[in-house]
């Protein structure tokens, strides 16, 4: 298990846990209640750290090395039903985007999202979950393939922004991403739409509209990071949390104005404290969302959706 910083008085409790433990068993001596003292401030000093999460230490939980990647979740979701498909039909399969069909229960979806690697080897083959425009356009096929058949897209997102390399622009990344909002704002299936992690810039916007967008409790979702936000105001990277603050990226943050429909609640700790309950969550959203939407006409889905991002930034004095 791997701590970050705000989670250090946690990690001391638990040592001490796991030693009077240990104590108990190789000695003759009596330490019940000793450990349930510690198990008793255990408890409380994880619900005063997690219930009172800067918008910084939600960014760090988001980017937390043990949190579920996309793939995790899909593969709790549908277990051996997933089929990955792979390619643009143009230049190449893009490692940083996934997506596949794959069902749950009996419903058959189309899942599409950005993947982020485990360690060094993997990170770099996925591109730390940067994707470049070949990814954006397999995306779009993916889903103009579902539009066909009649089948409800599940989009998740996390990453850290759209791949920014010269290549990258001169294969046209704004236009890969521009096109697929442009699309997805008129796809006649419902999308659903899950911010399993960070959800950055266009990057996160080129999967990212949808009929019904979620946040999980621990990520964000904004134009750019706090640490780019900070370099660009104040030339350094100390002002991270400040930034943070001021971006208003939270899943609170962004429920309350209105730009997320819903904010799926984590296990205590975090996505990666349980991870079986946090799959959980994340399934029955997407069953309710479509149980929602799933009546509703091609033309009045359409419809409820341009409604939807017509309403943002919409506000009286």
């Amino acid at each position: 298990m791997e701590y970050l910083e705000f989670e250090l008085p946690i990690k001391e409790l638990e040592d001490q846990l796991d030693k009077c433990q240990i104590i108990g068993k190789e000695s003759d001596v009596d330490v019940t209640e000793t450990c349930k003292q510690i198990e008793k401030k255990l408890a409380a000093t994880k619900k005063d750290i997690y219930k009172n999460l800067t918008a910084w230490q939600r960014v760090q939980l988001s980017r937390h090395p043990n949190r579920p990647y996309t793939l995790d979740h899909i593969k709790a979701l549908c277990g051996d039903t997933f089929l990955e498909l792979h390619g643009d039909r143009n230049v190449k399969d893009d490692k940083a985007m996934i997506g596949g069909l794959g069902k749950i229960g009996d419903q058959t979806y189309m899942f599409i999202g950005q993947q982020k690697g485990y360690n060094t080897k993997t990170r770099q083959y996925r591109n730390f979950g940067m994707s470049n425009p070949e990814g954006y356009r397999k995306a779009l096929r993916l889903m103009k393939s579902a539009e066909k058949f009649g089948i409800p897209v599940v989009t998740l997102i996390d990453t850290p922004g759209a791949y920014p390399g010269l290549e990258a622009e001169e294969r046209g990344q704004g236009e890969a991403i521009a096109r697929n909002i442009l699309e997805m704002a008129r796809l006649r299936v419902p999308i659903i739409t899950v911010i399993i992690g960070e959800g950055a810039s266009g990057g996160a916007l080129g999967i990212g509209v949808g009929d019904r967008v979620m946040m999980l409790e621990n990520t964000w979702y904004s134009v750019i990071s706090p640490e780019s936000c900070s370099s660009i105001l104040w030339r350094s990277w100390e002002y991270k949390e400040q930034a943070a603050e001021a971006l208003k990226l939270t899943a609170k943050d962004m429920k309350k104005m209105k730009l997320v429909d819903q904010i799926i609640k984590e296990p205590l700790g975090g996505a990666h404290t349980d991870r079986d309950k946090a799959f959980t969550a994340v399934k029955n959203a997407i069953e309710k969302a479509f149980e929602e939407l799933k009546n509703l006409s091609p033309k009045d889905l359409v419809s409820q959706r341009m409604e939807k991002y017509d309403d943002m930034g919409v506000y009286k004095d």
